[in-house]
């Protein structure tokens, strides 16, 4: 689902930033619940979780590979605009580090997966939900629903952006200039992946960790479930285990980064994200690799470890642990950094916000912080002033 540079024309590409700019000036200042809450590090967790399992492909029937994203969970747990800020910081360093996914093209990748897949989540999950309680099945249900479809939804999007190029850009003489794929290829291509493999990862994925947090740590979901019943009845808030889910957490990426060797013996490769040498031009119908994809695919061309190895080639499984390490020490110290300046803002903000209340409810606060009731005539009373020195 990681849109290469060339795939899509600069004029799409700019379409796509012009969404996602907005969306990341608005995430900036709503994550601030985030930060107050104390859960930077449960976000900068997320967002290496994130990292790691787009990092697993999974076989496809037809040759190709997909992979789980792990938005939606992000958008249960800490809410949409978190989801936001933890992939699009996943995305950015997979481009610039490893080059899986486009520079031109992180406009598009951020929209498909880290906007559309956790809002779209999110909605199809208080769906399914209602109004049940919070420690009910029914919301692990709704958690898994929420994750395929999530994670369908960002696919036909980026299925749509790559099968509208060959009739919106193209030569004189009808030859496409960027994606080669019309909408008839992409989208049965994107979705068949998705609604089988892919989507029923991201599911388990996300109804997993729901379920672990409903038994282990609840009050890290009530945050973002105002207002909704913990428990059915007189039925007892589950109490945390002896075994902190931050012990969980870390074991658990410590895992998956043992793993994701597993990722190389996929065959193939995704849809859509072939190197313009590997099209098969005469299956598609072409002379020659497309001129505008043959000129814009090399755009970004300073990764660390492209296709998160060695450029010789060699030690293909070291490399990608190597390509795993890096990944989620850089993802999660860029998010971990971001929430610490994030609370130094609201922390300035928070005492200007309370002073004005104050002056509001008819107190004053003085330099040092300190509460002092008004006088009708608006004179501290206490302050060393006439009204105060008279009996």
């Amino acid at each position: 689902m990681h849109i290469p540079d060339g795939y899509l024309s600069p004029q799409t590409c700019v379409v796509a930033y012009a969404a996602a700019v907005p969306t990341w000036t608005v995430a900036s200042r709503r994550v601030t619940k985030v930060v107050k809450t104390r859960s930077v590090p449960l976000l900068a967790m997320f967002a290496a979780l994130s990292f790691l399992v787009m990092m697993f492909n999974v076989p496809i029937p037809d040759g190709t590979t997909a992979h789980a994203v792990g938005a939606v969970i992000i958008a249960l747990v800490l809410g949409p605009w978190a989801a936001v800020i933890a992939v699009s910081v996943a995305l950015l360093f997979q481009a610039l580090l490893f080059g899986d996914g486009g520079v031109l093209t992180y406009g598009a990748n951020v929209l498909n997966m880290a906007i559309i897949m956790p809002f779209v989540g999110l909605a199809v999950y208080r769906l399914v939900a209602a109004d049940a309680p919070l420690t009910s099945r029914r919301r692990v249900v709704a958690a898994a629903v929420a994750g395929y479809v999530g994670i369908n939804a960002a696919a036909l999007a980026a299925a749509i952006e790559l099968g509208i190029q060959p009739g919106l850009f193209h030569t004189a003489s009808g030859a496409p200039l960027y994606s080669p794929y019309n909408l008839s290829q992409t989208v049965p291509a994107m979705l068949v992946a998705h609604l089988t493999v892919a989507g029923a990862a991201e599911a388990i994925l996300t109804a997993g960790v729901f379920a672990y947090l409903q038994r282990a740590d609840l009050h890290r979901l009530v945050p973002n479930h105002p207002g909704v019943t913990l428990t059915e009845g007189s039925r007892a808030v589950p109490q945390s285990s002896g075994l902190t889910p931050a012990r969980v957490a870390v074991g658990f990426i410590l895992v998956m980064v043992a793993l994701t060797p597993l990722g190389l013996l996929a065959p193939g490769g995704a849809f859509g994200e072939d190197a313009p040498q590997d099209l098969d031009l005469a299956k598609l119908g072409l002379s020659s690799v497309p001129e505008g994809l043959n000129r814009y695919n090399g755009f970004w061309s300073h990764t660390l470890l492209g296709g998160y190895g060695f450029s010789n080639g060699e030690n293909a499984t070291i490399g990608y642990w190597l390509s795993a390490v890096v990944g989620i020490a850089v993802i999660a110290l860029v998010i971990f950094l971001l929430g610490k300046v994030a609370e130094r803002i609201v922390g300035r903000r928070e005492p200007s916000a309370d002073r004005a209340g104050a002056r509001r409810a008819g107190r004053t606060v003085d330099v040092a912080g300190v509460e002092r009731a008004s006088s009708p005539s608006g004179q501290s009373a206490g302050s060393g002033g006439e009204a105060g020195r008279s009996s």
